[in-house]
């Protein structure tokens, strides 16, 4: 059993097409509570919380400036 996950992440990628995508994905909050212990938790659910402030709006802007952007 794999002791691995996404906690959360941010790509920046080319797709098949040629399209410049970015993709933020990761764990809820509520779902952490259901996976770490009472210690971990706190921690955890900072990096969340902090990162996703952080990293959204970053999504946001690339895709809305970048998104038309093909790489050939």
């Amino acid at each position: 059993m794999s002791k691995e996950g996404n906690i959360l992440s941010f790509r920046i990628l080319i797709d098949s097409k040629g399209n410049l995508v970015t993709e933020l994905s990761g764990l809820l909050e509520k779902d952490a509570r259901k996976i770490f212990n009472k210690d971990e938790l706190p921690i955890i659910e900072k990096i969340i919380r902090e990162g996703r402030i952080r990293l959204e709006p970053l999504h946001k802007l690339l895709e809305e400036e970048l998104g038309y952007l093909k790489c050939d």
